[in-house]
């Protein structure tokens, strides 16, 4: 292909990064083991978790439901049984669950009654979520179950704090007498947290003293999380890339943007939405400079100024759904336009540019909702490069991207800076991205009916 002007250097094939049809890897939950002694308030911890990581869906599961039912011989011998013991549970069972729930699949959980000792017919439905934690006296012991996990908590609490917790639940929940209970924990619990919880220690990345107790550590391990939840598998590769921070709001955002039933006045609501949410992230990605100035008080403030060299450039036409938005945010920013012609399924040809004439001093926002195979997104860069634009000082922004896409840019541009709502799991044999959202530009300007019919003409003028 040609090479541009102002020593940009050789446009290559971007097949060589690519593969349309190349599966990409699903995004991975993030899944926490909670261990512990009994009663060490490893429940309380996974409740506190949870209630503030309450954006995301966080599913529970406890590994005292994958208890082996107890035969009738056990059951007439259950007071010599080894609760605490590895070989209570069903450890086969947990981990085809867990292997499940990790891959975006959906599980009935086991449903134990810790009164008879088994394993009842009915089962809890568990959906997969963004967050798994597994909490169990016994879920750092074996390494099958470890290497499942991406943070490793163990909750230590004082024995004569777990004893008294541990009698108050077994007599008041399960229906056992104090005695029964203490000849349990001597024979049988304390020489399994002695044997096998507490060398699982070693294994945790964070230890909490005092279990839920301890509003510090659960702090900061609900804002690692949400930290690392914002990272997709791609972001662990390429330092380019930024994903706003998923919610609810914004997963339900994309749920009605993505619904082939939603109406053209809802979609554009939405997508308004959440461009805007885009642009302002993109916005603070650009340099600053420190300001002071005076209050109506009279007092002083230290913030910031803005980058006042800043301009838009949107692809025609799904772009120029974006500009609005920036608009709204940059008042009276200046905004170019860029028409790229689809050949065939790899060639992009440039019909037409209409750039500030000092764009080459300008940050750059690049504006196109979908991001799929980075075809037109590289012709569009490579363009900004021959105008003098340097690559650091371009912002991609898009509502969703396939990874191929990303591949694309960011090993052909890697100081460029892409800022997404959502990554797509891959692109169909059509180069589309998938799920997706279908054709964005036709949905946003209401041309769906319009293509419709022209194709359908074309189609009859070919018959005739």
């Amino acid at each position: 292909m040609e090479k541009l002007s102002n020593g940009v250097r050789d446009h290559c094939l971007i097949s060589d990064y690519i593969s349309p049809s190349a599966p990409a890897p699903l995004k991975q939950p993030f899944v926490i083991g909670v261990a512990g002694g009994t009663a060490s308030g490893k429940t309380t911890v996974c409740n506190m978790i949870m209630s503030q990581l309450h954006d995301q869906r966080v599913v529970l599961v406890n590994q005292d439901s994958f208890y082996h039912s107890l035969s009738e011989e056990k059951l007439k011998k259950v007071h010599e049984y080894n609760f605490d013991h590895p070989d209570a549970f069903n450890t086969e069972v947990l981990l085809s669950c867990m292997e499940k729930l990790r891959s975006g699949q959906p599980v009935n959980i086991p449903s134990y009654d810790f009164k008879i000792h088994q394993s009842i017919e009915s089962s809890s439905p568990v959906n997969p979520g963004d967050v798994i934690i597994l909490e169990g006296i016994l879920v750092l012991h074996d390494p099958r179950v470890r290497d499942l996990m991406n943070m490793k908590i163990f909750v230590d609490t004082d024995a004569d704090v777990r004893l008294s917790r541990r009698i108050q639940r077994d007599t008041v929940e399960r229906g056992r007498n104090i005695q029964n209970v203490l000849e349990q924990y001597t024979k049988f619990v304390k020489p399994s947290f002695d044997e096998f919880i507490q060398p699982s220690m070693k294994y945790a990345d964070i230890i909490i003293p005092r279990g839920g107790d301890n509003d510090v550590a659960i702090d900061l391990i609900v804002q690692h999380i949400r930290t690392k939840l914002c990272q997709h598998n791609l972001c662990k590769i390429y330092s380019n890339i930024f994903i706003i921070s998923s919610t609810f709001q914004i997963k339900g955002m994309h749920t009605l943007i993505r619904d082939i039933n939603t109406t053209k006045h809802d979609f554009v609501f939405y997508a308004d939405r959440l461009i805007r949410l885009v642009v302002e992230h993109g916005l603070g990605h650009l340099p600053f400079t420190e300001k002071q100035i005076t209050t109506p008080t009279g007092s002083v403030y230290t913030g910031v100024d803005f980058c006042k060299r800043l301009c838009g450039v949107s692809v025609i036409r799904s772009g120029e759904s974006m500009e609005n938005a920036l608009r709204a945010c940059c008042n009276g920013i200046k905004i170019g336009k860029i028409l790229i012609h689809r050949e065939n399924n790899d060639g992009r040809q440039l019909i037409y540019e209409k750039l500030p004439k000092d764009i080459s001093s300008r940050h750059v926002f690049l504006l196109d909702p979908v991001l799929a195979s980075g075809y037109s997104a590289v012709k569009a860069i490579t363009l900004l490069l021959s105008k003098g634009v340097p690559e650091s000082h371009i912002i991609f922004l898009n509502l969703i991207a396939a990874p191929q896409g990303i591949h694309a840019l960011c090993k052909k541009f890697p100081m460029l800076k892409i800022v997404t709502s959502e990554i797509d799991a891959s692109l169909n044999e059509d180069s589309r991205v998938i799920p997706g959202m279908g054709e964005f530009a036709d949905r946003y300007f209401g041309t769906n009916n319009i293509n419709s019919k022209v194709s359908s003409l074309s189609a009859n003028l070919k018959l005739s």
